[in-house]
């Protein structure tokens, strides 16, 4: 399987992004966005997350048993800075319904990984037995905990982390460290936004540098 990035240029409202950006990751590999706060890595990941249209370039998924011209954000799970839970909701509810909403990858070969339980997922991430309280009654590291749970209950092969250990204290940044190591072990494919080190093997770095970058060359 291969995630590839080609020429890619965004634009937020009239102020151009970033200009010319492209990388290219198979199965197993990860890629982690550095760089000051306003420098694109946000705006670049939604944009490989197929939320914000390209101002130019493209994005493109390959894998044995993808359909011909298979929208890349198909194969991708897209985690933000917010949770994307209901706070009314219990843990086991909203799961339920990510795991019904989202389903099986079918963009690849039947040997694959599917899904784990609701359960298996709750106890992944260090907080199974809880998974019948509101959503809103947990602390803000057990809910960043519980997010992750979501792109366990239906598996995508391409995960797309935005300041993923936001909020959370460093017992659960080793278990979050686990969780992403286990998914390139699988083959799947990683793309993270981060101010810390995630604690991956042999993750390659992209630095962004925003407006520097993009205006440097009228001056």
């Amino acid at each position: 399987m291969r995630l590839t990035a080609e020429n890619l240029s965004a634009r937020r409202g009239e102020d151009l992004i970033f200009k010319d950006i492209s990388f290219r990751l198979d199965g197993g590999e990860c890629l982690v966005l550095t760089g000051k706060n306003g420098s694109g890595k946000s705006t670049l990941l939604r944009t490989v997350a197929g939320l914000l249209r390209p101002e130019t370039g493209r994005v493109t998924w390959t894998s044995d048993g993808a359909q011909a011209g298979m929208r890349a954000a198909e194969a991708c799970h897209y985690l933000g800075h917010r949770n994307a839970m209901k706070a009314e909701l219990s843990v086991s509810e909203n799961l339920s319904f990510w795991r019904e909403f989202l389903g099986n990858f079918s963009g690849g070969p039947t040997s694959e990984p599917k899904g784990v339980s609701i359960g298996e997922a709750a106890e992944q991430v260090g907080l199974g037995g809880i998974t019948h309280l509101p959503f809103g009654y947990l602390s803000a590291g057990q809910q960043r905990r519980m997010a992750f749970a979501k792109l366990l209950v239906s598996w995508r092969p391409v995960w797309i982390l935005d300041e993923p250990t936001a909020a959370l204290d460093v017992s659960a940044e080793e278990v979050f460290t686990g969780l992403i190591t286990n998914h390139l072990a699988a083959g799947g494919i990683a793309l993270a936004a981060t101010h810390q080190p995630l604690g991956v093997e042999n993750a390659r770095e992209l630095r962004m540098t925003g407006f520097e970058g993009v205006m440097e060359e009228m001056w």
